[in-house]
């Protein structure tokens, strides 16, 4: 079940906690090997269902009601795992960019 982390409480995470990867010893510097491994960054602005007819009756210009109203948080997915939720700001007139508010931390059974 995801544990939600307010970005403000990381702050006052210290950093050596921040840094672990879990493993005892080990740090942020031990994943370096790591840092540049390309990764899916997805912003989910919400979901709908619906049936396949009606998908095909879609046309330019057509809106689909999400699940979300305005405002409400979005999620944020690292490779299909979620790890923040977030707001939509506007980047300039016609660019969209994603802010985080909270990141998700899952706990992992082992």
């Amino acid at each position: 079940m995801p544990v939600e982390m307010p970005l403000d409480e990381l702050a006052k995470t210290p950093q050596t906690e921040r840094q672990s990867t879990g493993t005892a010893g080990h740090t942020a510097r031990d994943l370096e090997a790591v840092y540049d491994i390309p990764v899916t960054v997805s912003a989910v602005l919400g979901r709908t269902t619906m049936q396949v007819n009606q998908l095909l009756k879609l046309a330019r210009g057509a809106v689909i009601e999400l699940d979300r109203k305005l405002g409400e948080a979005i999620e944020i997915y690292v490779n299909n795992r979620l790890v923040a939720r977030g707001e939509v700001v506007m980047i300039d007139e016609t660019r969209l960019g994603v802010t985080m508010t909270e990141i998700v931390k899952t706990e992992r059974g082992g």
